[in-house]
């Protein structure tokens, strides 16, 4: 296993075993990234995080809480879902501002994919991000779309 240059401990948690304080602060880091800082207004909140198969990935940092007792604040965050034909989907990858450019997403899509094995994998790409996608074999699934006032592509791994 290769070190990062970064250290931040990776979280894995089913909808089930996370803690309403966990649950909070991946929530806030994705209102911060996606409503806030894109100026998207969305309803992030779209009743899949509590699915049972639904699993959330994170790094965190210990004590990078301005507010100790709050405890380790997501740095970046990705949400695996089981869809009902049998593929999983990748979304909501984000990463706070402060700790972009450390390879925290690249780790966070290396441990889904893990988890995915030769399962086909689908995910919405934010167009100018695609190619980072297509660094793990994802590939594009039609044309360009826009999704709250954002391009994006719709790219399918299947190993």
């Amino acid at each position: 296993m290769r070190s990062h240059p970064f250290p931040a401990t990776l979280r894995r948690q089913w909808s089930a075993d996370l803690t309403p304080a966990q649950l909070y602060a991946v929530l806030r880091l994705r209102g911060d990234v996606f409503v806030v800082e894109q100026n998207c207004v969305y309803r992030d909140a779209d009743g899949r995080d509590l699915e049972p198969g639904t699993r959330h990935f994170w790094l965190e940092a210990e004590g990078s809480s301005p507010d100790q007792a709050a405890g380790p604040v997501p740095l970046a965050y990705l949400r695996l879902l089981e869809e009902p034909d049998g593929t999983f989907r990748i979304g909501r990858v984000c990463t706070a501002r402060a700790a972009r450019g450390r390879g925290y997403s690249r780790r966070l899509v290396e441990a889904a994919l893990a988890e995915v094995g030769q399962t086909p994998c689908v995910l919405d790409a934010q167009t100018y991000v695609a190619d980072f996608y297509a660094s793990f074999g994802f590939e594009p699934e039609g044309a360009e779309f826009m999704d709250d006032g954002i391009p994006h592509l719709r790219m399918r791994r299947s190993p």
